[in-house]
């Protein structure tokens, strides 16, 4: 019998978490503006970056050799593309950019900005894992939010939680006219980013973006800022 109570109380016990450098949401934008096309291109660049040697050398160079990774897609919603991967070489990188890829589309509707940042808030505070750093990397085209908490509001509890939010905005997809929002790497500094060690990497257009989002994953991953060297990574 003692031996019983003592297994069901090991069994009560907490889960330990995993240790790692970063604990990151990748957070892509899949509302109304962006086509099934874009989406496609969007994840396809994220599964090579996630596999390209540059970004798999700044993983084994961390503190842990690994990383926490989840793609969550935003919208009037959001839906999570991959749950929460441990990210420590090759192979597990290959599982997140093979699973990135399958699962059909979630997030539908308008933009819902502060709404997405705040659960990319609780998808940390609620994972297996404990890292040293905590970061929301959001990209989108637009920064419009048309339901939800405010983004101020959003972005104040975020950072107020010890998390930072990085931002990828993306100028122009697939498109020949000139973009909507020409200035939008400004207006996500001032409105979107905050934390410790914020930045803003910008994609010009659809040529440009698997290379913006190469160098934002390095940059996070290393925990450097845009303008420091990273020629030997």
């Amino acid at each position: 019998m003692r031996v019983l109570t003592a297994l069901f109380l090991l069994l009560a016990l907490p889960v330990a978490a995993q240790d790692v450098d970063l604990e990151l949401v990748l957070l892509a934008d899949a509302s109304g503006s962006i086509s099934p096309e874009e989406i496609r291109f969007q994840r396809e660049g994220y599964a090579q970056t996630m596999t390209d040697a540059g970004v798999l050398a700044a993983i084994e160079n961390s503190a842990y050799g690994a990383i926490a990774v989840t793609y969550v897609e935003w919208a009037a919603n959001t839906a999570v593309v991959v749950d929460w991967m441990r990210i420590d070489g090759p192979e597990s990188a290959g599982r997140f950019a093979d699973a990135l890829l399958a699962p059909p589309r979630q997030a539908y509707g308008r933009n819902a900005i502060g709404a997405a940042l705040l659960d990319g808030k609780r998808m940390i505070e609620r994972n297996a894992f404990d890292g040293w750093r905590k970061v929301i990397d959001f990209s989108g085209d637009s920064p419009n939010s048309f339901s939800g908490p405010s983004i101020a509001a959003a972005r104040d509890e975020v950072v107020a939680a010890g998390i930072t939010i990085n931002g990828l905005p993306i100028l122009c997809r697939f498109c020949d006219a000139p973009a909507r929002f020409p200035d939008l790497g400004r207006i996500y500094e001032e409105q979107i980013i905050g934390g410790v060690g914020a930045f803003v990497v910008t994609a010009e257009n659809e040529s440009d973006l698997a290379q913006a989002i190469r160098r934002k994953l390095i940059l996070e991953i290393s925990g450097l800022m845009p303008g420091q060297d990273l020629a030997a990574r």
